[in-house]
């Protein structure tokens, strides 16, 4: 009997992929170029697997690792808070409070990038991480096949004192500046205005350290849609206003699908 976890998931198909330290389930779907979606707390829920369609529709080729959650599962706040206590408690994976370092999980995403791209051919592979893992698409640019970075409302580090500090090394950050010069990359990010999980001076770090290789793109709150019950901050899930078709949301949407496509196609 089908369940709404099996809808969500309808038309996927699951594969495990292993760096030999990690093993993850991964969902795809499409065809063409490759683009890593990299869910948000509390994982892989339905809001995040419809970004994910919207992304093959477009002649592209998406991969959704699960890192954590239940893949289909919808969101609740009961759901969200029994994820963040996990991860706080026991995730070993991800550096949540500390600046000036990746996670250590960037690693498995960058071998699931290489070979993404390996099957999937193009210029090389898009990634947006969501939240949580708002930031992992920066600190992934040390793969080489990785051409097409999205952070989706970046919120690591966590805590006030790092509200600037951003979740990859001065080593990985020094590689992907490199690289954006010589290959002329750019990176987008994407936050809501009074987003305090993902604060401006974040955003100002980002314009500080890679100038015009940083589109950055600001969404006035009223933009978001509404009736989540959260304050706006997920912008190309929850929070994206599908209803408003050429309002700011939809508008910055649009960007992301056709950026992931110039930057991919050979």
């Amino acid at each position: 009997m089908a369940t709404g976890r099996d809808d969500a998931l309808a038309g996927f198909t699951k594969f495990a992929f292993s760096d030999g330290r990690w093993t993850r389930p991964v969902y795809r779907l499409g065809s063409g170029p490759a683009v890593i979606v990299i869910h948000e707390i509390p994982g892989l829920h339905p809001a995040v697997l419809d970004f994910a369609r919207d992304v093959a529709a477009e002649g592209m080729t998406v991969f959704c690792p699960s890192l954590f959650g239940e893949p289909g599962k919808p969101v609740s706040d009961f759901y969200i808070n029994t994820v963040i206590l996990k991860l706080a408690c026991v995730g070993r994976e991800f550096s949540i409070w500390a600046a000036g370092r990746s996670s250590p999980f960037v690693d498995w995403l960058r071998a699931l990038a290489r070979q993404a791209h390996a099957e999937c051919g193009g210029k090389g592979v898009g990634a947006v991480g969501m939240c949580f893992t708002g930031g992992f698409a920066l600190a992934m640019m040390t793969e080489p096949s990785v051409v097409a970075p999205v952070l989706a409302e970046p919120s690591l580090p966590a805590g006030r004192k790092h509200g600037a500090a951003l979740d990859c090394s001065p080593a990985e950050l020094a590689v992907a500046k490199a690289r954006m010069e010589a290959e002329d990359l750019l990176l987008l990010a994407l936050r809501f205005e009074r987003d305090k999980l993902s604060p401006c001076a974040r955003f100002q770090t980002l314009e500080r350290e890679l100038g015009r290789r940083a589109e950055l793109h600001t969404l006035p709150d009223a933009a978001a849609r509404q009736g989540t019950g959260r304050a706006p901050h997920s912008v190309l899930t929850t929070h994206l206003n599908r209803d408003d078709p050429d309002g700011e949301t939809m508008k910055v949407h649009r960007r992301v699908l056709d950026f992931f496509k110039e930057r991919t196609r050979a």
